[in-house]
């Protein structure tokens, strides 16, 4: 059979292991992972044609806030079933649509006291054009229509726990399958920067079930785990769309987690500085948002090490990349500062990723550090044939005309 990326990709049930992709939250600082995203893509095309995408290769795409934009628009079908845009594609609507998402206001003589009143008034952006322009691009479509499987966290702020949006969910609890524009305006909802997000969904017997959601970086900024756990329930449950093996068993996972890059080399704190902090200073001290900041570093960092350790632990260590970059500094480190100059720097670190050895977080220093020679570029090739030999295993291995999409 001539291979081409357009085929759906089979459970895993008839393959050797379970394709995770996962995307961190992070404003503006999407343009990182999204370059990241159309060199892998660019590498399964050269394998199995220029129709192959993302969508059909991994199991599980995750995403938080703009990483959960990014899941949607690559797992969303258009009107041929296919996805909604290419990786490539990424860039340009970043381009295009974050200076109208986050417009910059100019002639303040005093900006720090811009920021005060903004943080009293209320959130820094009205979020109207994302919301139209999210609206506009998914349209109608819902959780479960999407081309692969998706999880994507969110925060309901009325019962003070996270709402988890996954495929594998809305099979028995049909009230999680909320519009794609919903769920995307929702996870994107981060705290002093835009609106929380009302909704409400018809469940069984057509019971009503509101969510108040904000942005899920409360949740999970680093949503990889979640996205496991999720697949792990599969097992527990014996799923028939997964092969036996212990939930725990890692070593059977391949992990793409992508990060939108950190500050860490700039943005340090200290407790004889916030000792004497009070609510405005937590939200907007430095230039930027220590209390976002602290829980968003925390949340990513601790999965990475967790799946590090893991991973080591059952000897697959090549199983699992992580691509971050905790050395952001000024403005590129900024969620929302959609300047020409800004966005075109945000590019210049993502191809600059490519080249950097594959890292991991040391949590003694808390900071990334290079742990084999194998660059990340060097890594999603390889990972890149993985996929792909993965994909068609799969299909070789599927009863004859039993070809179907597997979720």
């Amino acid at each position: 059979m001539e291979r081409t990326g357009s085929i759906a990709l089979q459970p895993p049930t008839f393959g050797n292991l379970i394709t995770v992709l996962s995307i961190d939250g992070g404003g503006i600082r999407g343009l990182i992972p999204g370059t990241i995203l159309a060199f892998l893509e660019s590498e399964l095309q050269k394998l199995d044609g220029e129709d192959a995408r993302l969508a059909d290769y991994f199991d599980v795409i995750s995403g938080t806030s703009t990483g959960g934009l990014v899941t949607a628009m690559l797992t969303a079908p258009n009107e041929n079933d296919r996805p909604l845009f290419a990786a490539k594609d990424i860039k340009d609507f970043y381009l295009t649509h974050s200076p109208k998402i986050f417009p910059q206001k100019t002639g303040w003589l005093f900006p720090r006291a811009r920021k005060i009143i903004r943080a009293l008034a209320g959130p820094k952006y009205d979020g109207k054009y994302l919301h139209g322009l999210v609206r506009e691009k998914l349209g109608d479509k819902k959780l479960n229509q999407t081309l692969t499987n998706v999880v994507i966290p969110a925060f309901d702020i009325k019962n003070l726990q996270p709402a988890i949006f996954s495929s594998f969910k809305v099979k028995n609890k049909p009230s999680f399958d909320a519009l794609l524009s919903d769920i995307c305006i929702a996870t994107s909802a981060a705290p002093t920067y835009l609106p929380a997000h009302y909704f409400k969904t018809n469940g069984l017997e057509g019971k009503v079930r509101e969510f108040h959601l904000i942005d899920g970086g409360l949740a999970a900024n680093n949503p990889t785990l979640i996205a496991i756990g999720e697949v792990t329930k599969e097992l527990i449950k014996g799923s028939s769309d997964f092969f036996p093996i212990k939930p725990m068993d890692y070593g059977r996972f391949l992990v793409i987690s992508l990060g939108t890059g950190s500050s860490k080399a700039e943005l340090k704190y200290n407790a004889h500085v916030a000792s004497k902090w009070g609510v405005l200073n937590w939200l907007t001290s430095g230039g930027s948002t220590p209390l976002i900041n602290a829980f968003s570093q925390a949340s990513a960092d601790m999965v990475d090490l967790h799946l590090s350790v893991v991973f080591k632990a059952l000897h697959s260590e090549k199983n699992y990349l992580r691509i971050q970059d905790d050395t952001l500094s000024g403005e590129v480190s900024s969620v929302d500062i959609a300047t020409q100059k800004n966005l075109d720097h945000l590019l210049r670190v993502g191809d600059g990723l490519l080249n950097q050895p594959v890292s991991r977080v040391n949590l003694e220093t808390g900071k990334f550090e290079a742990c084999n020679h194998e660059t990340n570029k060097e890594a999603l090739i390889r990972f890149a044939k993985l996929l792909s030999e993965e994909k068609w295993l799969r299909l070789a291995r599927t009863p004859h005309g039993h070809i179907a999409k597997s979720h």
